[in-house]
């Protein structure tokens, strides 16, 4: 009867009991507040432990080897993985001599949490996360907000996070490719929109992928320009060759007219594989449409052959049988001549890898992939920064090419060819 009258009286609110939180602490109402609370209280422990290091004497102490002593607090406040921490931190003054006191003296600096420091790195790492996985501003600030809870993150803060991007990029487009042996080298562009010229317009960002003597793919350059000319693509080549790039053996290219002339200009010695894929479908655009089946059989004889004898007679055999029934057929094959066969005469397992601009392709599918959910880009260099970071922060990943056990037979042949050569010959840079 008691218990049932001590239940009642809870009910209506009397009666009832509180228990006080230990220490005279406020109980947090939940499992994140605790956690917040702990995270606080570990913050402030280490920089307490932190400042007592370099004062060289724990608090109250007068004595002993004192570098310095305390003066005061302040308040700070930093954002976290859990919210907005209200903390108090210690200040400190350092001595600068032995004279102590009465010498030159400097305020001292916290490491752990470093003067003007408005975020933990963890706040930081997850915009970029958030940014690389294809996340524009706004819909940013929307994913972190129930993780920072009150915590400031405005546009122009993410922007600025987004920013140490680029020092990364303009530091990486400095590094030497000296040292790297680069036999095959794959050249393409891709179009970003981006803000250029006080107005939002459609622009080619051309890539360099080289495969490294031991079959692994590197990201070599990336560059916006304003077009896709022979200029704009012998500019790209030579400041690769500028930073220590020397010749490739081959060079992988879609058929682009000013691509392919840089190349002769600036690497006139390397050899040139024309993408079997890009061609078929400019074979493809001058072919009716009732004997496009028929031809595409034919060019996959030429391209999919078993040796480069067969590939040369299948050629042949194209040309004999289309040149008067689409002979514009037969002149767009021509036109990519025997550029269209080079890969014959390299390991036939690496032929797969060769005769198209694939490597490249994929990459540029990803950075599609990635950046379609910005309408724009503020400027020209946060496009192109930003598909350095995909790569170099492991979000898009290079393997190695098919058949690359075989690279050291290419690059030893390669080497003995060379060294037969005529002195005086003058030799790609």
């Amino acid at each position: 009867m008691e218990k049932s009258t001590k239940s009642k009286a809870r009910k209506k609110g009397k009666n009832t009991t509180t228990v006080a939180a230990p220490l005279g602490l406020v109980r947090p109402s939940s499992l994140g507040e605790l956690i917040h609370a702990q995270v606080r209280r570990a913050i402030e422990v280490a920089v307490e432990e932190e400042l007592e290091a370099a004062l060289g004497a724990p608090r109250y102490e007068r004595g002993g080897d004192r570098r310095g002593h305390r003066n005061g607090h302040r308040e700070r406040t930093l954002s976290g993985p859990t919210g907005p921490a209200e903390l108090t931190m210690p200040r400190g003054i350092l001595f600068e001599s032995e004279r102590g006191a009465e010498g030159p003296t400097s305020e001292w600096q916290s490491k752990v949490v470093p003067r003007y420091e408005r975020r933990m790195p963890e706040v930081n790492e997850a915009v970029i996360a958030a940014y690389l996985a294809g996340e524009n501003t706004r819909q940013i600030k929307g994913a972190l907000r129930p993780l920072l809870k009150d915590a400031p993150l405005s546009r122009s803060v993410v922007s600025r996070i987004v920013g140490t991007i680029r020092t990364d990029f303009d530091a990486w487009r400095e590094e030497s490719l000296a040292a790297l042996n680069v036999p095959y080298l794959y050249l393409d562009a891709i179009a970003l929109r981006m803000r250029s010229g006080r107005k939002v317009t459609s622009l080619p960002v051309l890539a360099a992928v080289g495969v490294l003597a031991d079959g692994t793919k590197r990201l070599l350059s990336l560059e916006m320009c304003g077009s896709e000319s022979l200029d704009a693509w012998k500019g790209f080549l030579e400041q690769m060759v500028n930073r220590g790039l020397r010749a490739p053996l081959l060079c992988i290219v879609d058929g682009n007219a000013g691509l392919s002339g840089a190349i002769g200009q600036v690497f006139p010695e390397s050899k040139v594989q024309r993408c079997a894929v890009h061609k078929l479908r400019n074979i493809l655009r001058k072919a009716p449409k009732h004997a496009q089946e028929e031809i595409k059989a034919d060019y996959h004889r030429i391209v999919y052959a078993t040796s480069g004898a067969k590939a040369h007679e299948a050629y042949v055999a194209f040309e004999k049988k289309w040149a008067k029934l689409c002979p514009g057929v037969v002149a767009s094959l021509r036109e990519g001549g025997e550029e269209l066969l080079t890969f014959f005469t390299f390991p036939k397992s690496q032929w797969k890898t060769l005769r198209t601009t694939n490597v490249i392709e994929r990459l540029n599918e990803e950075f599609r992939r990635r950046v379609k959910t910005q309408c724009s880009f503020p400027d020209e260099s946060s496009g192109t920064a930003l598909l350095f970071a995909l790569v170099a922060s492991g979000r898009i990943r290079l393997r190695r090419i098919d058949g690359w056990k075989k690279l050291a037979d290419v690059i030893s042949i390669d080497q003995r060819t060379k060294g037969r050569e005529k002195p005086g010959r003058k030799t790609a840079a």
